[in-house]
């Protein structure tokens, strides 16, 4: 009569534990198996097949059979494999029952399931939106999925939509998303190589201009965290930024190399100038210029050394330019000097590979960002220097047994916070009550993932850059790891915000980290609100993954949907069960009493 049966399915005992604890009755979905086990179907699932018609880009496997939510159980004809996680017991004498419940506490929820087992659970935890034929629901029912997430859930999706943000709100997306091509598209394939051929030449301007660089960091905006002139300059890094130095081996390259980028940096300044109402992007410098040559001269400048013979006025012009080009380029600063991109597979979420191919945190090694041979498999994610690189790797991810749309190339942020000279990124967890209205909240736990190797930009490997846990298992901690790094790779934001206030950045966490993370959140959900499938009652967690650049602002890399709930050490082992505990107080507590305690959830958005 109170509505209080309940279903999980899924690696989810904190759910159940808490669900229980509110004196929930679990009717068990027949199909759960063990963690990690996949039951076997007699057929195939009915809801895969409308997610593949609809494009959802759900991180689900195929072939696994939804939850018909008026019964609890596999649809579409499956049956369940043997030897569940949690199988119900033949009945016994109530004497054996009696002492069987004191031996094995799981033996009464076993029996209050097969109690309700014909009545219909109101609600429903599961691990992926396919796992329910949403189509089956009650009004009354609760789900924590919306489906046709993958608008903002798959790397491919958020790329394509957030282009789209300027029409719903007045913000710049390049203000905290590295710019993103999808590569299967001819239009945005070629936008892609004028790209790169633009961010050689500004890079090839700042190895001119020598000290601009710290005139650069300059221009970039402070924290504004403190008045105090300790605290608004960003802090160099334990183990600096590798810079690429204008005089090195090999004779010097004629003055001739920065009047052509100094040429073609003037033209994009005066076309950016004149960007129209629409915010269609500028057409490229119209100057003829042989790209294949300067590309190899500008190699030889970065990445092998070679020295420029240049005037004192071309540096001078070289810094001028450079300080006008950041008054319209957002990214100028965290886009550094040596041309770095990654290459991602487009379709998937959590570092995932394509399908057929690497799954999450497989990695063919490469060298210097040199991708692996066409013959090898397509790695799931890499970072490449060279424009040749980027092409030929995409060639071997698009060949014809490669699913066609999977792969993006984003601007790498060659310049983040380091800590102790090492990359870390950041999840960020937010909850969605409601499409219609939007209803965003913001969780104030979040917590770090550093890598095992120090950050370089002369090695390319995933230990320096990839930040993801199933990436960095499989690599040792480097030799003279900085003591006060944690061991087990993961810190606390609250002790991230210590080390920022050792550093003199004691403000820059609530001045400039959080707010720039909640406008990115709010930006990303308003781009996609329109093609999500909404209903009321459902409600859903994400996990946002972020870089910091330098100067503490936030970079959007990915938003993942179902993020990972598994403790990989003391810190998310309690951040995940707080996160899970105080879900439960917003999404059933909230709906009888609007003015109970949420935890840490703030509300930041509601239309």
């Amino acid at each position: 009569q109170e509505k209080k049966i309940f279903t999980v399915q899924g690696p989810y005992p904190i759910i159940r534990s808490l669900l229980r604890a509110r004196g929930w009755v679990e009717k068990k979905f027949g199909g759960a198996g063990k963690a990690g086990s996949r039951p076997e179907w007699h057929h195939g699932s009915q809801e895969t097949q409308l997610q593949e018609k609809a494009g959802d880009g759900d991180d689900a496997e195929q072939g696994e059979a939804a939850l018909d939510p008026r019964l609890g159980s596999a649809c579409c004809g499956a049956q369940p494999s043997q030897g569940t996680s949690e199988p119900l017991h033949s009945p016994s004498p109530p004497e054996e029952e009696e002492e069987r419940w004191d031996e094995d506490p799981e033996a009464i929820h076993n029996l209050m399931s097969r109690l309700v087992r014909d009545q219909v659970p109101y609600f429903i935890w599961t691990n992926r939106c396919s796992a329910v034929d949403c189509r089956l629901l009650q009004q009354d029912q609760v789900v924590n999925h919306y489906a046709r997430v993958g608008a903002f859930t798959t790397k491919e999706g958020l790329c394509q939509n957030l282009r789209n943000l300027p029409w719903f709100d007045q913000v710049d997306p390049d203000t905290f998303f590295p710019r993103c091509y999808r590569l299967r598209a001819a239009d945005e394939r070629q936008a892609f190589i004028e790209d790169f051929h633009l961010t050689a030449a500004r890079s090839l301007l700042k190895v001119a201009a020598e000290g601009a660089m710290d005139v650069l960091a300059g221009m970039e905006q402070p924290p504004k965290c403190s008045e105090e002139p300790g605290e608004r300059q960003v802090p160099r890094n334990h183990v600096p930024h590798p810079m690429s130095s204008p005089a090195g081996p090999g004779p010097p390259l004629p003055p001739h190399l920065v009047e052509e980028a100094l040429q073609v940096c003037g033209q994009h300044l005066s076309a950016l100038g004149h960007q129209d109402i629409d915010g269609d992007p500028p057409s490229p410098p119209t100057v003829g210029t042989d790209w294949n040559r300067f590309l190899q001269d500008y190699y030889r400048v970065v990445h092998e050394g070679a020295g420029l013979a240049l005037s004192g006025a071309q540096r001078e012009q070289c810094r001028a330019l450079l300080q006008h080009l950041a008054g319209q380029l957002p990214q100028l600063g965290m886009e550094g000097d040596r041309n770095v991109w990654i290459l991602k597979p487009g379709a998937k979420s959590r570092g995932r590979g394509k399908a057929g191919g690497s799954q999450e945190g497989e990695h063919v090694p490469c060298h210097g960002g040199v991708p692996p041979s066409p013959r090898v498999p397509c790695p799931g994610i890499v970072c490449a220097a060279r424009l040749e690189e980027v092409l030929r790797l995409a060639g071997v991810c698009m060949a014809p047994s490669a699913r066609v749309g999977e792969w993006v190339v984003q601007k790498y942020v060659e310049r983040p916070l380091l800590i102790f000279g090492t990359k870390f990124d950041i999840r960020q967890w937010f909850l969605v009550t409601d499409w219609n209205p939007l209803t965003v909240w913001f969780y104030r736990e979040s917590y770090l993932r550093f890598c095992s190797q120090p950050f370089s930009l002369h090695h390319l490997d995933p230990a320096r850059h990839l930040c993801n846990v199933s990436i960095q298992k499989r690599y040792r901690l480097a030799r003279g790891r900085h003591p006060q790094l944690p061991p087990d790779q993961t810190w606390s934001c609250r002790q991230l915000q210590a080390y920022l206030a050792q550093v003199g950045l004691g403000g820059a966490w609530h001045q400039v980290m959080v707010p720039g993370m909640k406008a990115a959140v709010v930006g990303a959900l308003r781009s996609a609100q329109d093609l999500v499938e909404h209903r009321k009652g459902s409600f859903e967690l994400y996990g946002a993954d972020f870089v910091f650049g330098e100067d503490c602002q936030p970079w959007l890399l990915e938003i993942n949907a179902s993020p990972t709930m598994a403790p990989s050490s003391a810190v998310t082992r309690q951040l995940c069960a707080s996160v899970q505990r105080d879900t439960l107080r917003v999404v059933i507590d909230c709906r009888d009493n609007p003015a109970c305690p949420t935890g840490a959830f703030e509300l930041i958005y509601k239309e």
